[in-house]
């Protein structure tokens, strides 16, 4: 059956499926390797992550104008309503696309205008943390958070740091975070997925992580763990993202169950679902095949949110009115 859930940790550009693909390249004029879903479906089969990377590049680049950045957020909040979705946290990589030309504020306005228009379509409420890349100036860093702001009530909660995890640590962006906490938003960095738990822990102590993103390399460090259940910190976990990018060999190796059994918060999300052949049905299930009840995901999922105390509100009501006693024992396979 499909139950509620919340999901924190989505790359909105990481959603876009190959037939969204296909209609934006043909719409701005831009040049795909292949011109059916079934071609471009075969490019996403990764081989490394470095392929990953190339796969990101070539979807990202097809991203133009504000309704390109609009309806990537209206047919993923489609896709993940149809997953039971009925909050998410949605993010984007503005630098990116300005580096390449594309305007601030057409990035910014796009992306607003699709998390309005999937409330009004789709019912699901979607808030917005756009993403600081490590390896780009702080002028980019510090750009990023200044437009971010101006967009607080237009549902932009929060900012985080995403890229190359092991090359750029979170210490020398403390001062951009301190800025972002000036301008009334949240701090969700990524951390502890590929670097181990001094990732995390420069999170907490130079950003003032609210939450993370990821951090399961935590269970590395049971000191670290016991500070993040004392502190309530809630994780981002995404099952199978981390089986994609062998930050985990396998599924049963998944820090999980460790994380969950020293008392950690852990919301379920998918990361990249188009880009790694996941869903957020298929995420949930991967969690509960580790011993994650999907009530416990939610409420993890509903503690980390970052959205206004009404919302909230209604979010508790949902979980607290809802049959969890119903949902079946796991039938099917996972990854």
């Amino acid at each position: 059956m499909t139950f509620p859930k919340i999901e924190l940790h989505v790359h909105l550009e990481g959603t876009v499926r190959p037939a969204t693909l296909l209609e934006i390249a043909r719409r701005n004029d831009y040049a795909l390797p292949a011109e059916t879903e079934e071609g471009l479906a075969e490019l996403y089969d990764f081989r490394d992550f470095a392929h990953f990377i190339d796969v990101w590049i070539l979807t990202t680049n097809a991203l133009r104008t504000a309704e390109d950045f609009r309806q990537v957020v209206v047919d993923y909040a489609a896709e993940a309503v149809s997953h039971g979705a009925v909050y998410l946290e949605a993010i984007f990589s503005p630098a990116e696309r300005a580096r390449r030309g594309v305007a601030w504020d057409e990035i910014f306005e796009g992306y607003c205008d699709g998390a309005q228009e999937a409330r009004e379509l789709h019912g699901v409420e979607v808030r917005l943390t756009p993403d600081i890349v490590r390896g780009y100036p702080l002028d980019d860093a510090e750009q990023t958070v200044r437009h971010s702001a101006r967009r607080r009530d237009r549902g932009v909660v929060g900012v985080g740091l995403g890229g190359l995890e092991a090359d750029y640590p979170p210490e020398p962006y403390e001062p951009v975070f301190a800025l972002a906490r000036e301008l009334g938003l949240a701090s969700v960095p990524h951390a502890g997925e590929v670097a181990g738990p001094s990732s995390v822990r420069g999170a907490l102590e130079d950003l003032r992580a609210d939450r993370i993103r990821h951090g399961i390399r935590a269970a590395e460090d049971p000191g670290l763990l016991r500070e993040l259940a004392d502190r309530r910190i809630v994780l981002d976990v995404c099952p199978i993202s981390n089986l994609r990018t062998r930050a985990v060999a396998t599924l049963h190796e998944h820090p999980l169950p460790q994380l969950v059994a020293a008392g950690a918060r852990c919301s379920i999300s998918t990361d990249d679902p188009a880009m790694f052949g996941t869903d957020l049905s298929q995420d949930y299930d991967a969690a509960a095949s580790l011993g994650l009840h999907p009530r416990e995901a939610y409420d993890a999922g509903l503690e980390g949110a970052l959205c206004d105390e009404k919302t909230k509100a209604r979010l508790r009501e949902i979980a607290e009115t809802f049959s969890w006693g119903a949902i079946r024992p796991l039938e099917g396979k996972v990854p």
